[in-house]
């Protein structure tokens, strides 16, 4: 059986209010994903028809406008909110994620990832 087909977004920069400390919430951080989709139908059995796979615009626009919307205090919970919003609104078989965020001095990030669906 062959593997699914993809669809990667790599460094998706992405504007939130972020961290554990209210001080460092009080300041808008950017943040970056790599987002791999995996989709039911093979590229060459869509026929070139949009309406057949994922809209890789929307699901960053989206993405954005979601980790803008609020505060939050852990990255994981940032993280898994992106994965559920692109498996229940865009239809994705399957999410990987990576979402890294560059605080900690004498690195260059810190990162979580997470692998859902198939």
């Amino acid at each position: 059986m062959l593997p699914p087909d993809e669809i990667r977004i790599s460094a998706l920069r992405l504007t939130t209010h972020i961290g554990v400390p209210e001080e460092e919430r009080a300041t808008s951080q950017v943040l970056e994903a790599d987002i791999t989709l995996r989709i039911a139908a093979r590229f060459e059995a869509m026929q070139d028809d949009i309406a057949a796979t994922i809209d890789y615009a929307a699901v960053a626009t989206r993405l954005q406008a979601l980790s803008a919307e609020r505060p939050r205090r852990l990255i994981e919970t940032l993280a898994a909110e992106m994965v559920a919003c692109v498996m229940e609104e865009f239809g994705a078989q399957g999410v990987s994620l990576e979402l890294r965020k560059r605080i900690l001095p004498e690195t260059d990030h810190v990162a979580v990832r997470l692998v859902r669906g198939n």
